[in-house]
C-alpha cells in the first residue's frame, strides 16, 4: 500500500474519530470507537459500543468480549491486534440505554462512514456479523430473524458468518439454541485459525 493510500486512511480514521454528527442525540456524548488497520484479515461487524466500552475507549473489553474471544478461539492479544482483526460496529458511539437494553446504533454512522471504511479493508477473508443490525446491513440475502440467519450460517460460509450477540443478557438464546455452540463454534474457531495463519501454511 502506498504512502498516499495510508495517508488517506489516516485522514479517514481521524474524521471518524472526531465525528460529532449525533452529539445532540447521544446522552453520554460522542466517543467513536473502532479498531482499524488495512492489513486486517478478519472483520468484526458489531452493533455499537456499550457503556463500558464508552468509558474505556476499548471495544469488547467486558464479559461480552470474553465470550466472543472464546467463540473465536483467540487471545486478547490477537483480538486487539488491529493488523489482524478490524472492529467496525454499525454505530461508533454508545447510543444510551433503552427499556430493554442498549438503544439501537445510530444510522448516521453506516450512512456516512461504512462504505469508505469497508473499501479500505482489502484483505478481509472472514466477516463476523454480530447481532441483527450488522446482519441487516451486510447480508444481501438475510433471513427475517437473527436466529434464522445463524441457523443458516452455511449459506454465507466461508467468508461471512452471522452470530448472536455474546452479551450475558443473551444467555436465554444460547440455552434455547444449544446447537449453536456445539455445531457452529468449532467450525468458526477452525476457520479463524486458518485465516490468521494462512501465510504459514
Amino acid at each position: 500500500m502506498s504512502t498516499t493510500d495510508l495517508s488517506t486512511i489516516d485522514n479517514l480514521l481521524q474524521d471518524v474519530r472526531s465525528c460529532n454528527r449525533c452529539a445532540d442525540a447521544l446522552p453520554h456524548g460522542t466517543r467513536p470507537i473502532l479498531q482499524f488497520n488495512p492489513q486486517a484479515k478478519i472483520l468484526i461487524a458489531s452493533q455499537a459500543p456499550g457503556r463500558k466500552a464508552h468509558d474505556s475507549g476499548i471495544p469488547f473489553n467486558d464479559a461480552s468480549g470474553d465470550r466472543l474471544r472464546h467463540w473465536l478461539g483467540i487471545s486478547r492479544e490477537t483480538f486487539y491486534d488491529a493488523s489482524q482483526v478490524a472492529i467496525v460496529p454499525m454505530g461508533f458511539c454508545y447510543p444510551g440505554k433503552g427499556k430493554s437494553g442498549d438503544l439501537p446504533p445510530r444510522l448516521e454512522c453506516s450512512k456516512t462512514w461504512h462504505e469508505q471504511l469497508l473499501k479500505a479493508l482489502p484483505n478481509i477473508e472472514l466477516t463476523i456479523l454480530i447481532g441483527q443490525y450488522a446482519q441487516a446491513y451486510h447480508l444481501k440475502a438475510a433471513h427475517d430473524s437473527l436466529t434464522k440467519n445463524v441457523m443458516n450460517w452455511r449459506e454465507f460460509w466461508p467468508h461471512i458468518i452471522p452470530l448472536p450477540h455474546p452479551s450475558p443478557r443473551n444467555i436465554f438464546w444460547l440455552r434455547r439454541n444449544h446447537w449453536f455452540e456445539a455445531e457452529v463454534i468449532p467450525v468458526l474457531q477452525q476457520r479463524v485459525q486458518q485465516v490468521l495463519h494462512a501465510d504459514s501454511l
